[in-house]
């Protein structure tokens, strides 16, 4: 009883509850995704995302007559897998389709459901990206049919920049990331910012590696230390991110890390003690986020599956679906796609997020996080290290918003 109670509350105080709807209306995601391979781990991971957020914000325990079922696809994290598992989603009925793990597979994912429902009119489909950041989506590439709930490598780096613009003791960085198109876009928008707002500060590396491939980072971190850098940006996740980190600490690296991911599942482990006050994370929201409206999804979450929960953005892409059925009043793609366009409700911060209908990007706020040592802010550590994140910088939502370039064609 105390359980649905909190349950109810939280709902109510992010505006979670929805009206009931007269009959019950059952939606399926399929969720392609790497569930195996170098990417396995955080692939599983975020399916439980997924799935918990479906059981918390859909049905009953979200006061909705919209009951959201995820179905789990394994991509193994390539482009062709997806593809196939597309049109196996489409072939059994599924209108709304999940990916994040990989830019480089959403890409081919935007272009295969536009190209499906241009010849399917009536079976259309609609893309929740909760993860892929490529700028490129929501601007040269946009599409009426994908909707983005992280922030872009732009928002990121935007907001990111203006925290490292203001250290003054930071004279130079080494740029390292995987290559491909979201590696590509960190290196760039990196560069061009920091060139523009700290031109004092010398890029004294930018390099690509292989993604997931490479084994031993030491040679890089040798690289990084030869060039003197006082810090790294790196948009490095999962193993590489874990690796890098490793090497880094194997080799007594002292400066600081500026990432995208260091809190995805088994990254806190390999920062460690190591990394206190040296790792720093931009994201949407943190488990210390002193704003943060949902500590209860993050705590029944870690209960439930004894894992770190930090993707909100399956939270949201969940929310905005069930709002988007309600809204709509039906479970076809395209009143649904015209109903979370320009959508607003409150965010996991309590601030005030919008689906920007002109290019299909969440707006949000921002954090920049400190790893730091567990106590006083820091009231949640993560995966049992002893330290966690703080903050160190909060970014409203207009603070870290970009321009788009998108013309979006009609919904």
């Amino acid at each position: 009883m105390k359980r649905a109670i909190q349950m109810s509350a939280i709902a109510v105080a992010m505006g979670f509850a929805f009206g009931g709807v007269a009959h019950a209306q059952n939606v399926k995601i399929a969720f392609i995704e790497g569930l195996s391979g170098p990417f396995g781990g955080v692939g599983q991971n975020q399916l439980k995302h997924f799935q918990y957020a479906a059981e918390r914000f859909s049905g009953k325990n979200a006061n909705s007559g919209v009951n959201v079922e995820v179905v789990p696809l394994d991509s193994k994290g390539s482009p062709q897998e997806a593809l196939a598992l597309l049109k196996k989603a489409t072939d059994d009925g599924i209108r709304f389709v999940s990916q994040g793990n990989g830019s480089n597979v959403a890409g081919v994912l935007i272009d295969a459901i536009n190209k499906h429902n241009e010849r399917n009119p009536g079976k259309e489909v609609v893309f929740l990206n909760y993860a892929a950041i490529d700028p490129d989506f929501t601007n040269s590439k946009c599409s009426p049919w994908h909707f983005r709930f992280d922030a872009g490598v732009d928002m990121k780096i935007e907001g990111l920049t203006n925290y490292m613009k203001d250290q003054k003791d930071l004279k130079s960085v080494y740029v390292i990331g995987q290559n491909y198109s979201f590696g590509q876009q960190v290196s760039k928008f990196t560069e061009e910012m920091l060139k523009k707002k700290r031109p004092d500060i010398k890029i004294v590396g930018n390099e690509l590696h292989p993604l997931g491939q490479v084994k031993d980072f030491a040679p890089y971190v040798q690289k990084i230390m030869a060039a003197n850098a006082d810090a790294v940006v790196t948009g490095n996740w999962g193993p590489d991110l874990v690796l890098l980190i490793r090497a880094a600490n194997a080799a007594g690296f002292k400066g600081r890390f500026y990432t995208f991911y260091a809190g995805v599942i088994g990254t806190p482990t390999a920062v460690g003690a190591a990394g206190a006050d040296r790792v720093h994370m931009v994201s949407y929201w943190h488990p210390n986020a002193e704003l943060s409206q949902i500590e209860s999804v993050y705590t029944g979450f870690k209960q439930k599956f004894n894992e770190e929960f930090y993707t909100v953005a399956a939270v949201n892409a969940v929310r905005f679906l069930v709002a988007g059925v309600e809204k709509a009043k039906s479970t076809e793609a395209v009143p649904v796609a015209r109903a979370i366009a320009g959508m607003k409700m409150k965010g996991a911060s309590g601030e005030d997020i919008e689906m920007r209908a002109s290019d299909g990007a969440l707006q949000q706020a921002m954090y920049i996080a400190q790893w730091t040592k567990a106590g006083g802010a820091v009231k949640f550590d993560q995966e049992n290290t002893g330290f966690g994140f703080k903050t160190v910088r909060y970014l409203e939502p207009a603070m870290s918003t970009m321009q788009t370039s998108c013309k979006m064609p009609k919904r």
